[in-house]
């Protein structure tokens, strides 16, 4: 008997398309089911402009453990009560917790909503937190999704981490870079995130469709997959309600405006700076780093998380090395961390079990553990494998994460192939521009500065005690101080000494002076302020209040700027004829005149005077604006500085590396500009982290009251890259990279008129100067005699150049004709050349780099030949015991005594120094390159540019026989310097002031 096939069940058919009919009718007049699901009860406890505070389940009391949660800025502060049950309102206040929301409501709605920005809210933030532990008593758990996380963040780095008694985060990136959502290279993200920063997001704001669809889009396909498992689930609303609330607070309910200049700064600070992990964003004009957190730390990760990566959120603990960091891992994406199932079973009870073991009440939680401080192997934390497990395994997305994984694998050939196209970008531009400066084109600092203001207006320029002044706040300072220069009498061309310590006044004073056209003489406080005035034909001053009185002693016109509108010391002192008090001019009042036109330096024109000191005797630098372009431009293209860099600026501004290599370069580079009350320790730690310091710039020994230091510590994953400047010892410069193993050393060396500047760009050659930066002069080193003192003659009747290791004059080679104080010569190398005598002579490697050993007038000249001073104090520089060192000549040229001072480190005794340790150290040197004498001293003194001074040990002669003392014996070993080995070579002490050295003292 055949069976008949079964007929089909009509009515459960037509059951099916009539509960699809009415589930769907009521979606499309309600826009979703009725779950018949209340929110948690909750009432608004403070109303304020910016937020409002909700208190759930306000009808119980608030005895237990206090948790505020901060939403993002485009999601509805209902995220924390999404489900009745599961949500984050519920289960917390069940495990006996009083949960508090920041509700920021929709921008859109609310008044002034749409001018919102980033510190708003962590102000916002900060001011909730206060009014909880007002009426608490009681210290909070600061807790905070996706965004939301990093308001809280911030928020307590802001507060110090005050009244705050753990973070807890979810799915809230801090290394920005690190991990962008897809994978995508920070390279390409950060240049189009600066665009709409500074050309979209000033103009427009983000709808909350907008940032719906934002979000959807980033997993097109599980968005449409949803959706087309609700379409074919609209006839079973048993199915459906458990994630309803979820669906419509996605598809709909849950998103709100973002106003234009708050993701205008978000994307400026945190995606091209990268600030949340170098340190110094701003938040109402002060300065924050995430180093002021000091409460624990839980940070959710989605192990599925394209938003949030795994590798982004672990950031913290880079960013916060004083705060115990703990992570839990979530199988989920980014927003399943925070609604849904696998949040109500995994994340907000171990939000609360986290809560009650910070506060004392429970054991540590099961599901949290220590961060790990080591790198994800996935490279942005999240597998191929579990983008595919959690059904994010889409096509695009799986290309996504292949390439990422890729893009790790071959890390070493991406990161060489971007940083020279990164390079390319940067400097090309800046040598061609260098490149094109002929006599009569206009370029200055002021001129500088003014560009960089029209490109960014607010843009951050100075940071100085916690404070921040932009581009615009700087560029109308300066313009008040050209008013006020104006009318004391000041015009173009006069020559105007500045007596000011290195801070943004002194910068604004420097600048001022080249928009008007003037002269700044730039005068060092421990020098001779009268002789400096007289050679630069100077009879003005422009000072600070605290070198008011030193100025009123040299000069009998002295303006005053700084300290404020009511400096006593000033007015005081302020005649209006002698000391007239700037601060008291009002520029609004000041009528400009008719020649005024705003940064008129041209090429040629002097826009600075320096000063140097050679054969005992003060001479004046003049520096062109061509000079001083060709530094700055050249100094900024090799130390690679972009508006992403901020620069420490230690170094006084009279000194070369403060005004050209810091203030120029920084200003070709559109860096900021940090400055600092002193060079110490503690100083320099806790600036470094607020100040999100990239590049250091120093002179002389300054990094050795950092670096050695008693108890000196860094945080090891601080931002700086680079240390940049001139002089610093190669002693020092060990110690420097031992401290700073992720940072290098740019040693600049430019000669007293600026015809050639010498960088070491590769920094892999401790203490070589390079070679000359691209675009700048190019340099040779020429064959000289320095028994005869004369340049070397070649068959042909030209300048022999100097072989590989053979000492040599340095010439620079000007390729424009601008005025210049060194001694030209013509027909050097070839027919019709012209170079410039420097006075400096070097030495070349095989690979053409060069290495300093003095001026000519620096050269110890012995019996049996020159001794040079900058190897022998930078070999000495190199023993493990030796703090600082200089060295000198003592007696008359051509029988000169060579002799080192050395001072020892702390805690090292004099018995500590052995022959052998100088034997070794020497070692390179040739014997009778080695000096005669070497002695420990107790202090050797420094120049206000740290720069180590030895006129008075020669002064003094030689240094008397003792246990501190070795001599170099016939052999060049060293053996300790008794008063019968005196007696034996026949040295005399007095050999100093002009006494005769017998020939025995040489050998």
């Amino acid at each position: 008997m055949v069976a008949l096939p079964a007929l089909p069940n009509v009515g459960a058919a037509v059951g099916r398309v009539l509960a699809t009919a009415q589930n769907g009718l009521e979606v499309l007049r309600f826009g979703g089911l009725d779950t018949g699901t209340e929110p948690a009860p909750f009432s608004v406890v403070e109303n304020e402009k910016m937020f409002r505070l909700r208190r759930y389940f306000p009808d119980t009391p608030t005895t237990g453990p206090q948790v505020v949660l901060v939403p993002p800025m485009m999601v509805s502060a209902n995220v924390y009560d999404v489900t009745e049950h599961n949500g984050a309102a519920s289960i917390l206040h069940r495990a006996g917790i009083t949960p508090w929301v920041i509700d920021f409501g929709s921008p859109d709605a609310e008044e002034g909503g749409m001018e919102r920005t980033l510190a708003d809210h962590v102000v916002a933030v900060s001011r909730a937190i206060d009014l909880i532990v007002e009426a608490t008593g009681k210290d909070v758990h600061l807790a905070g999704y996706s965004q939301g996380g990093m308001f809280a963040y911030q928020a307590a780095a802001y507060r110090r981490s005050k009244s705050i008694a753990s973070l807890i985060t979810f799915g809230s990136p801090v290394d920005v870079l690190a991990a962008l959502p897809l994978g995508l290279p920070a390279n390409l993200v950060v240049p189009g995130a600066e665009i709409l920063a500074d050309k979209v997001f000033n103009r427009l704001w983000v709808p909350g469709w907008m940032a719906r669809a934002g979000f959807q889009l980033v997993d097109p396909v599980k968005t449409a997959r949803s959706r087309i498992d609700f379409l074919r689930k609209l006839h079973d609303r048993d199915a459906l309600l458990p994630r309803e609330d979820q669906r419509r607070f996605i598809e709909a309910e849950g998103w709100v405006a973002w106003s234009g200049p708050a993701v205008a700064e978000l994307l400026r600070q945190f995606v091209v700076h990268n600030r949340m992990v170098s340190g110094g964003f701003v938040i109402n004009g002060e300065l924050v780093s995430l180093t002021e957190i000091t409460c624990p730390v839980l940070a959710f990760l989605g192990d599925a998380d394209d938003i949030g990566q795994p590798l982004a959120v672990r950031g913290i603990l880079r960013a916060a090395p004083s705060a115990s960091v703990f992570e839990s891992r979530v199988p989920v994406g980014h927003f399943g961390l925070v609604v849904g199932s696998t949040a109500g079973a995994h994340t907000w009870p171990t939000t609360a079990e986290w809560v009650l073991w910070r506060s004392g009440l429970a054991e540590r939680p099961p599901l949290v553990e220590e961060m790990p401080d080591t790198p994800d192997p996935h490279g942005s934390g999240v597998s191929l494998s579990s983008r595919i497990t959690h059904g994010i395994g889409s096509l695009a997305d799986a290309s996504a994460g292949v390439s990422r994984d890729l893009l790790v694998m071959a890390n070493t050939l991406q990161r060489s192939s971007r940083a020279v196209a990164q390079e390319s970008v940067r400097t090309v531009p800046r040598l061609f521009r260098l490149g094109q400066i002929q006599s009569g084109t206009r370029i200055s600092l002021g001129k500088l500065m003014s560009e960089n203001c029209k490109r960014a207006p607010k843009q951050e320029l100075f940071l100085f005690e916690n404070r921040v002044l932009t581009h615009a706040d700087v560029n109308t300072r300066i313009d008040n101080v050209v008013a006020g220069l104006v009318e004391c009498g000041v015009r173009p061309g006069q020559h105007i000494g500045v007596l000011m310590d290195t801070r943004p006044s002194a910068l604004v004073v420097v600048a001022a002076l080249s928009r008007l056209g003037g002269v700044a003489v730039m005068l060092a406080a421990d020098g001779d302020v009268r002789e400096m005035l007289r050679l630069a034909d100077s009879s003005v001053i422009v000072t600070d209040p605290g070198h008011l009185d030193q100025a009123t002693r040299v000069c009998d016109r002295v303006l005053v700027l700084g300290g404020g509108s009511g400096d006593t010391r000033t007015i005081e002192r302020a005649d209006g004829s002698s000391v007239i008090d700037m601060e008291q001019i009002d520029p609004e009042s000041v009528q400009m005149p008719s020649w005024y036109r705003p940064d008129p330096g041209l090429a040629g024109d002097l826009a600075f005077v320096l000063f140097t000191r050679g054969a005992g005797q003060l001479a004046p630098w003049p520096v062109t604006n061509h000079r001083f372009a060709q530094s700055a431009f050249g100094a900024a293209s090799a130390a690679g500085l972009t508006v992403r860099d901020t620069v420490y600026c230690l170094p006084p501004l009279h000194h070369a590396s403060g005004l050209l290599t810091t203030l120029g370069a920084t200003v070709v580079g559109r860096s900021r500009i940090a400055l600092s009350n002193g060079v110490d320790a503690d100083t320099f730690t806790a600036e470094v982290d607020r100040y999100g310091i990239t590049v250091v710039s120093y002179t002389w020994t300054m990094m050795r009251d950092i670096v050695r230091a008693d108890g000196f510590r860094i945080n090891q994953h601080n931002p700086i890259r680079l240390f940049m400047g001139s002089g610093m010892p190669v002693g020092l410069w060990d110690d420097v990279v031992a401290s700073f193993p992720r940072a290098r050393v740019l040693e600049f060396f430019a000669t007293a008129d600026g015809s050639a500047i010498l960088a070491n760009v590769s920094a892999d050659k401790v203490g070589s100067m390079g070679q000359s930066l691209p675009e700048t002069n190019p340099v040779e080193i020429a064959a000289y005699d320095l028994e005869d003192e004369r340049l070397i003659i070649d068959d042909a009747g030209f300048v022999r150049r100097a072989e590989v290791a053979e000492p040599g004059l340095l010439l620079a080679r000007n390729r424009q004709r601008f005025d210049t104080s060194a001694t030209v010569l013509r027909d050097v190398f070839a027919p019709h050349d012209r170079w410039e005598v420097s006075g400096h002579l070097f030495v070349r490697d095989l690979a053409d780099d060069l290495w300093f050993l003095g001026s000519l007038d620096s050269i110890i000249r012995t019996s049996d030949g020159p001794v040079y001073v900058p190897p022998v104090e930078q070999s000495l520089s190199r023993m493990p015991t030796t703090d600082q060192v200089v060295a000198y000549g003592v007696g008359e040229p051509g029988r000169q005594i060579a002799v080192a001072a050395l001072t020892l480190r702390p805690n090292r005794k004099s018995d500590s120094l052995t022959v052998t340790q100088l034997r070794i150290a020497l070692g390179e040197l040739g014997s009778h390159q080695r000096p005669h004498l070497i002695h420990v001293v107790d202090e050797i003194p420094v120049s206000d540019a740290y720069r180590p001074v030895s006129a008075g040990f020669a002064r003094r002669g030689l240094p008397h026989p003792g246990a501190k003392v070795w001599y170099r014996d016939s052999e060049g070993h060293y053996r300790r310097y008794t008063r019968s080995a005196a007696a034996t070579l026949g040295w005399s002490a007095k050999a100093g002031a002009g006494g005769s050295v017998p020939a025995a003292a040489e050998n």
